[in-house]
């Protein structure tokens, strides 16, 4: 059931050449147009509303403070009454099922395509890499992925990417009896200090910032360049940036080519396909969560994502063969990385 709709001015209204609106006063969602219904102000009965009104809140009850029809809808869902319901938060989103498209069913069209995609990737992928129960069994590594909130709002939230969230887990975990990797020394003092058990698996370890990135548009392809048009279905982009919007170096470049080529060997398919992408010079660039983890967790870091169209518009744009790339990418991660981590090391 779709519940609210922000309809857009008629262009007949206003013929101006961008595309611009005021967040205050133009963003307004509709709900309904029983006017009568809509304007009142109760969401109980006569009595309830008049025992309200001789009880001392320090705040409104939701049902003040809000419409009482969209109270009484969120306790339907909730299985509550109205005067159950304490307080609530609410975003608004597209409802409009994904769907494929294309000629050939070649282009994933949904929303929030950045970042659901690469979550689903990487969820998939460490699904997927449990099958390998010999090796799993004798995993001496950590497998983790990490899934935060509020990330294009700046990620600094109590879950979000540049909170202490991961680290705290992190620290937690480095601690276990086992977790050491096979590089590590575990008979010297140092290889088995709790006090820098989290120093030193941060140091045997490999972060992979997945977001999607941006797919060369043939409408617009002077804004890329040249050697860097990212192409949807030709496997995840590498993102690469001087001024370290994006944490990729030299080291994770060519891990992820080894793991795209230990791919092959794996399943038996063919070799990951994967791409490089930097920004134009004179064009801004975005960013991800990778430099602040990295700086943060003083872990080596690589920057990549499948190619998108549309990039956060209501209704995006990806490639249906790309999340098999970035699945069987991921997956041969999980399973290799802790046998060949010593050969990523910085020098």
């Amino acid at each position: 059931m779709v519940v609210l709709r922000i309809p857009t001015l008629a262009i007949h209204l206003d013929r101006s050449e961008t595309f611009q609106f005021n967040k205050e006063t133009q963003l307004f969602p509709i709900a309904g147009l029983v006017e009568a219904e809509l304007n009142r102000t109760g969401g109980g009965s006569k009595e309830e509303e008049e025992e309200k009104k001789s009880e001392t809140r320090p705040l409104k009850t939701p049902s003040e403070r809000h419409h009482p029809y969209l109270v009484e809808l969120i306790a339907a869902e909730a299985g509550v009454s109205p005067n159950d319901v304490l307080d609530f938060e609410l975003v608004l989103f597209d409802t409009q099922k994904p769907c494929l498209g294309g000629l050939h069913e070649e282009f994933v069209f949904s929303a929030r395509l950045d970042n659901l995609g690469m979550s689903y990737c990487a969820v998939r992928g460490l699904v997927d890499s449990l099958q390998d129960t010999d090796v799993y069994e004798s995993e001496s590594g950590i497998r983790l992925i990490a899934l935060f909130d509020n990330e294009e709002v700046g990620s600094t939230s109590a879950q979000g990417a540049n909170s202490d969230v991961l680290p705290a887990v992190l620290r937690r975990l480095s601690v276990l009896p086992g977790a050491e990797t096979a590089s590590m020394d575990s008979t010297s003092d140092e290889g088995s200090d709790p006090a820098t058990a989290f120093e030193r698996s941060m140091a045997a370890s490999f972060i992979i910032s997945a977001d999607m990135t941006h797919a060369v548009n043939p409408n617009y392809a002077y804004k890329y360049e040249v050697d860097h048009k990212p192409q949807i279905n030709k496997g995840p982009a590498i993102k690469i940036n001087a001024n370290q919007r994006y944490a990729t170096n030299s080291p994770g470049i060519v891990l992820m080519e080894d793991m795209a080529n230990r791919a092959k060997e794996l399943d038996g398919d063919d070799n990951v396909p994967l791409q490089l992408f930097v920004v134009r010079n004179d064009s801004s660039c975005g960013s991800t969560i990778g430099p602040m983890l990295s700086a943060r967790l003083g872990v080596r870091t690589v920057d990549l994502g499948n190619p998108q169209l549309s990039m956060h518009s209501i209704r995006e744009t990806g490639g249906s063969q790309d999340v098999s790339h970035a699945v069987r990418l991921f997956r041969t991660f999980f399973v290799e990385y802790t046998g060949i981590e010593h050969l990523y090391e910085f020098h």
